[in-house]
């Protein structure tokens, strides 16, 4: 049975879509993008600061599905611009330890809202 996941420590779903689902014991995430879970607004800052509360808006949805950072098996980053990818880096990492996460990341045209990046995740419990 697939089980809807939701937390109001992470921004609502703005369209017809959970947060995450799970199904046995996977956790299928839905694309988390850099707003203020408080005020649904965009963080303010650069492409760091985005990806940083990106990140955290993940980590959320994840400890609501109890899961965590440290069991993402795999992860699809989308960015706006792929000069950026060096400085995403150097913050995903900081939320990752060895054995990483598998990745994709494209960059796309546009993304909601028109923030520079969105980070979706599969994970286990």
């Amino acid at each position: 049975m697939i089980q809807q996941i939701s937390t109001e420590k992470a921004p609502q779903a703005i369209g017809p879509y959970s947060q995450a689902t799970g199904f046995d014991r996977l956790i299928f995430t839905s694309g988390q993008i850099p707003l203020v879970p408080e005020t649904g607004e965009i963080v303010i800052g650069d492409v760091a600061v985005q990806t940083a509360q990106v990140l955290n808006n993940l980590k959320a949805v994840l400890e609501a599905a109890e899961s965590g950072m440290d069991k993402v098996i795999k992860t699809t980053v989308y960015i706006k611009n792929m000069n950026d990818f060096p400085v995403i880096n150097r913050v995903y990492e900081t939320y990752f330890s060895q054995p990483f996460p598998a990745r994709s990341t494209v960059e796309v045209a546009r993304l909601p809202k028109d923030v520079l990046v969105e980070i979706e995740a599969i994970a286990y419990r």
